[in-house]
């Protein structure tokens, strides 16, 4: 059977550190090893144009060779930038005491790439803007959303600063995939030894205090403490205040449920959840 790793995707973007050092922290509480991966796109390089018209044909031989040389060039250039922002990821890696860890540089599109890599992923871990969103503050970058989508392994969002998680939040709506997030946690050596914060946006009645007893009985169960919190409002709105109140590291949610935060993850409100996000963020699947 296939290893699984702590897949860690990088590119030029100000992320590229903190995501090495989430996905290190990663793989030594999940005891696992470690992948750092750079994707280059082929979509990147310049289409050949004809140029006959505005040139002169005895022009367009001589220029499209010289075009095809640059891109050359520039290809190689593009290919040992990657390997070098891979042997630096790695070192860092290693650095924070990782011991397995090798590198991957890949041609072709970002997601279409982590996909293929699904089957030995164990948790992916990327940035919430890449290279060509950098700075584009309050958005999550283009791809984040695709890769979500696509995948069916849990994927750690991380924000620009790393900063060792010292609690957990999971947001829970009640719902069967929300509670097999919650088994998910329970079972993960990610968490452990952490406290958890288990938080529902909504009416405080004795149904949903019981389907919060209940999720809570499962964190305890496997040793986690674990404060419970029913908070009416609208859940974009008090799952981020209650995070910013309890200073909470991490930020655990399921990438489907089936009530009021289906629609908070998925579609547009998964940009939103993304975005706004002052904490990373931990996707289940």
């Amino acid at each position: 059977m296939m290893s699984r790793k702590v897949l860690a995707c990088i590119d030029a973007s100000p992320y590229a550190q903190a995501v090495c050092d989430y996905a290190a922290w990663a793989a030594k509480k999940l005891n696992v090893a470690m992948s750092v991966i750079h994707v280059l796109n082929k979509s990147a390089k310049p289409a050949a144009t004809d140029l006959s018209g505005s040139i002169g044909l005895g022009s367009q031989e001589a220029l499209l060779a010289q075009l095809a040389k640059l891109d050359e060039a520039h290809g190689k250039l593009t290919m040992e930038s990657g390997r070098i922002m891979l042997d630096a990821a790695q070192a860092r890696v290693e650095a924070a005491g990782v011991k397995a860890v090798d590198q991957r540089l890949r041609h072709g599109q970002l997601v279409e790439t982590l996909a293929e890599l699904e089957d030995e992923t164990r948790l992916l871990v990327l940035g919430k803007r890449g290279l060509s969103s950098a700075d584009s503050h309050g958005h999550m970058g283009s791809h984040v959303e695709r890769v979500i989508r696509t995948l069916h392994k849990p994927i750690l969002v991380t924000q620009q600063n790393y900063s060792e998680p010292k609690s957990i939040m999971l947001a829970y709506d009640g719902s069967a995939t929300a509670l097999k997030g919650i088994e998910m946690l329970a079972a993960s050596p990610l968490g452990k030894g952490l406290p958890v914060h288990l938080v529902m946006a909504g009416a405080n009645t004795a149904a949903t205090q019981a389907q919060m007893d209940a999720a809570a009985s499962i964190l305890r169960h496997a040793g986690f403490d674990t404060t419970l919190a029913i908070i009416g409002g609208e859940p974009e709105d008090v799952l981020h205040q209650y995070q910013q109140q309890h200073h909470i590291d991490l930020l655990v949610m399921g990438a489907y449920g089936h009530s009021r935060i289906r629609q908070f993850i998925v579609g547009s409100t998964t940009t939103a959840m993304i975005s706004r996000a002052k904490c990373s963020l931990l996707i289940l699947r």
